[in-house]
């Protein structure tokens, strides 16, 4: 016996990789739900060792599941997260809709769990920024080890982050330069095969992408409103996996040896850093892999306090998917929520 889950958007990757994760991490489901718009209704999705359909979100009965992760982006959150609330599951929301939110926490287990006191407030938790996500799992054991004054990030971001559709453009981009075809963008606004994009998301009239405020906005409400943060998004023609630059001001000495430490006694936390030819991480090591990677820690020497390193994750993991089934433990093992059932069983 456990919970029943209903997965909204359970045919994209990110709502795959729910499916994928809730199977890995033993988490308990008494029942789970695929639940897609009305044009991929009766589409197929696996759960375990099942195949199950998807179910038309205008016909489904919320109010007869525990748990509800929701991935079909911004809009359909918009119109959904607050109406299924109210029938009482806590959704657990994987766009921006509801980041901001004073009455949603906004939550990495890793870095601020106590948040979930709060999740009865509106029934809807709030899954961070993929990029966003990671760094605030490296900067936190540093943070409470020696206080961040201010940070420089910037992210190279695969295509995944932009979905499907951003994968599709680069695998056929690829093909098309290759073999001579047409190459013309359609998902970015310029071509992403064997070149970077320094823009994702849209401008605003500071000059920064609303993306790039996304990650000073969230790692202000999840880790420390006074942390100066100026970040620089980037795509790059890289499948699954974000990669960022860090560049951390302390308000006091911290040596790389000493961060090393830290970070190794981190949840969540993996340090690969030799200097050597592997002693490093890549998006290609990280993919379909739990962890946040730091590597290539090391001295600023043009900041009084600095340090600079390497962070990478999968971003449809620790990014997205893997995050808000975390966040579904949370809620269990803190007795935020219990099964409709009133019986949880752990298969170990």
């Amino acid at each position: 016996m456990g919970y029943r889950v209903a997965i909204v958007g359970a045919t994209g990757n990110v709502g795959r990789e729910m499916l994928a994760i809730l199977e890995e991490l033993n988490f308990p489901v008494e029942k789970m739900h695929a639940i897609a718009s009305r044009k991929s209704k009766g589409m197929e999705v696996a759960w375990g060792d099942k195949t199950i359909y998807c179910e038309d979100i205008e016909r489904f009965d919320f109010s007869t599941v525990d748990i509800v992760l929701m991935s079909a982006g911004g809009d359909v959150s918009r119109a959904w997260s607050e109406k299924i609330g109210k029938l009482g599951p806590i959704v657990i929301d994987n766009s921006s809709a509801f980041r901001q939110d004073k009455d949603v926490p906004l939550i990495v287990p890793e870095v601020n769990p106590d948040a979930v006191k709060q999740a009865k407030k509106k029934n809807i938790i709030a899954n961070p920024n993929c990029s966003t996500a990671q760094l605030v799992v490296a900067l936190k054991p540093l943070h409470d080890a020696a206080k961040i004054k201010r940070a420089v990030v910037s992210t190279y971001q695969s295509v995944s982050g932009a979905g499907k559709e951003g994968m599709d453009e680069l695998w056929n981009q690829t093909k098309a330069i290759y073999g001579l075809g047409d190459a013309t963008p359609k998902k970015f606004p310029k071509q992403i095969a064997f070149n970077v994009i320094p823009y994702i998301g849209s401008f605003r009239d500071d000059g920064y992408t609303d993306e790039e405020a996304k990650m000073w906005e969230e790692t202000h409400k999840m880790l420390d409103p006074n942390i100066k943060l100026t970040v620089t998004c980037v795509r790059v023609p890289v499948f699954v996996g974000h990669s960022e630059s860090v560049t951390v001001e302390f308000d006091r000495p911290i040596e790389p040896d000493e961060a090393r430490e830290i970070l190794r006694e981190a949840p969540g936390v993996l340090v690969v850093d030799k200097m050597e030819h592997d002693g490093y991480i890549t998006p290609v090591d990280a993919a379909g892999e739990h962890a946040v990677f730091v590597s290539r820690i090391r001295k600023d020497p043009t900041v009084e306090n600095g340090l600079s390193f390497w962070v990478v994750s999968d971003n449809l993991r620790k990014g997205a998917a893997l995050n808000a089934v975390q966040i579904a433990q949370l809620l269990d093992e803190t007795g935020t929520i219990t099964p409709k059932s009133g019986v949880r069983t752990v298969i170990v």
